[in-house]
């Protein structure tokens, strides 16, 4: 009986504590430590939209971390397609908005993607594409066999395998801090990554089409051939370079279409693949004033590979 009234001596101690601490008689209601706040969010898409694929995909098809802040990763985020961007023989790359609304305390976020969708089936046709592929190997034996028959699930796979080519690049690459796209995502034949404006809201424009002055053509070139260093630091070549293939944003310069990056030493045409990429750019900015000897560029960049 003791402890009973030991128990009821507690309460009441507690109960003049808190009348001391709110100055009146007061009790605190246990139901105000659970307050919910709701918003309603409109779950009627339009004919351009989807919700994000962000969660649909497994872990290694997200972006490397540390992510840029601009990347959208909220579940209720919704995918709106704004159009084309470019189309290609292999691919065509739209505009899309990753977006979510404000929610509580969270604010509304967005940001601009690329999303770069390979072509299946008798509708694409790469371009020396097994010269490319040399010295690369298909893990499914049931892939590989369908892709050397051409079947349709074969050129599924190989469209899908074009797709994963270029994210294996894009991360391998953004992690060694060559200049190209952020890899946001892939799914399937498609490839979502960082939308390369001009600062004015449009799509920043290809090398070929700019004309800077000598001192940014100087420095275009350093940014060029330490990218191209840091390839062939990794053993590889972009295999497809030239001023259509690099975009200048301000006084910066991307790489961009990487899902041929070839293997330098693996493929029996890597070296021919880098000398050509070397002999692309020095014509380009030779023609443009800046003499560059593309057979010296060509020796720096295989003193990085070896």
């Amino acid at each position: 009986m003791s402890s009973e009234y030991e128990l009821s001596d507690t309460f009441s101690d507690l109960d003049s504590r808190w009348a001391e601490l709110t100055s009146d008689e007061s009790q605190p209601d246990p139901a105000d430590a659970y307050v919910f706040q709701f918003q309603s969010i409109s779950e009627e898409l339009g004919p351009d939209q989807r919700w994000t694929t962000w969660l649909d995909v497994e872990r290694g098809s997200r972006g490397p971390e540390p992510r840029p802040d601009w990347v959208v990763t909220e579940q209720a985020a919704i995918d709106t397609e704004l159009g084309v961007l470019k189309t290609g023989k292999e691919a065509d790359v739209f505009l899309l908005e990753r977006a979510v609304q404000a929610i509580g305390d969270n604010p509304a976020k967005s940001s601009l993607l690329a999303a770069k969708r390979y072509r299946t089936e008798e509708h694409r046709s790469f371009h020396r594409s097994t010269s490319y592929v040399e010295g690369r190997r298909t893990r499914n034996s049931r892939d590989a066999r369908a892709m050397a028959k051409k079947s349709s699930h074969g050129r599924s796979v190989a469209a899908g395998q074009w797709a994963y080519a270029e994210w294996d690049a894009l991360n391998r690459l953004w992690k060694a801090g060559v200049p190209v796209p952020y890899p946001v995502q892939v799914d399937g034949t498609e490839l979502l990554m960082e939308f390369i404006d001009d600062g004015e809201g449009g799509a920043a424009p290809r090398l070929a089409q700019v004309r800077p002055s000598k001192e940014l053509l100087g420095q275009y070139f350093e940014q060029l051939r330490g990218g191209m260093r840091e390839l062939a630091r990794a053993g590889l070549a972009h295999g497809d370079l030239s001023p259509y293939n690099v975009l200048a944003q301000g006084e910066r310069i991307v790489m961009i279409d990487l899902p041929q990056v070839v293997d330098i030493v693996g493929n029996p045409k890597g070296m021919d693949f880098l000398l050509r990429d070397c002999h692309n750019m020095a014509a380009w900015f030779t023609n443009r004033g800046l003499e560059i000897d593309e057979q010296e560029l060509f020796a720096d960049l295989l003193s990085m590979v070896f």
